[in-house]
C-alpha cells in the first residue's frame, strides 16, 4: 500500500497569487502544463499532456472540491492506460507575506501496473520538481 505523496513548499507570494497560477490556464501553460479545457468549476473535466510533441500520456482529471485561495482537489488519470483514479489536492495556507502550498497524491499505487514512469518514486520526483522549481521560480520572480 503506497502512502500519499506529500509535498510542501513556502513561497514568498500571497495565496491570491499562487490561487491565480493553480486556476488561470494562461499562467499554468507557464510554469505547469497547458491545458485548454481548464476551467476552474466543481465537476469540470480537463485533458493535458506533457509538453513537446509526443503526446505519450494521456491525463484526465475532474475537479471535485474548490475553496477559493485555499483548496483546488481533482482526480488524477490516464484513460488510455488504466481506470485507476488517483486524487490530488493543492492547499494554501497563507503565512504573513508568504504561502504555504501543500500537495497531495494520493492513491498512486492504483497505478502500480503500468510501469516505472507511473511509480510513487516518479511521481514523487515529478511533483517536487514542479513544486519547488517551476511553481516557485514562477511565483517570486
Amino acid at each position: 500500500m503506497s502512502h500519499p505523496i506529500i509535498i510542501e513548499q513556502k513561497v514568498n507570494a500571497p495565496a491570491e497569487k499562487v490561487w491565480g497560477a493553480l486556476t488561470n490556464r494562461n499562467e499554468m501553460k507557464i510554469w505547469y502544463f497547458d491545458i485548454p479545457d481548464f476551467i476552474p468549476e466543481v465537476g469540470a473535466v480537463f485533458n493535458f499532456y506533457e509538453p513537446g510533441d509526443e503526446r505519450k500520456y494521456h491525463h484526465q482529471a475532474e475537479i471535485l472540491e474548490i475553496i477559493p485561495e485555499k483548496k483546488l482537489r481533482h482526480t488524477w488519470f490516464y484513460p488510455e492506460f488504466s481506470d485507476q483514479k488517483t486524487t490530488v489536492t493543492w492547499e494554501l495556507e497563507p503565512q504573513a507575506e508568504s504561502t504555504l502550498i501543500r500537495l497531495i497524491h494520493e492513491n498512486i499505487n492504483g497505478f502500480n501496473d503500468l510501469g516505472e514512469n507511473f511509480s510513487e518514486k516518479a511521481f514523487n520526483e515529478g511533483w517536487t520538481q514542479i513544486i519547488e522549481q517551476s511553481l516557485k521560480r514562477y511565483l517570486e520572480n
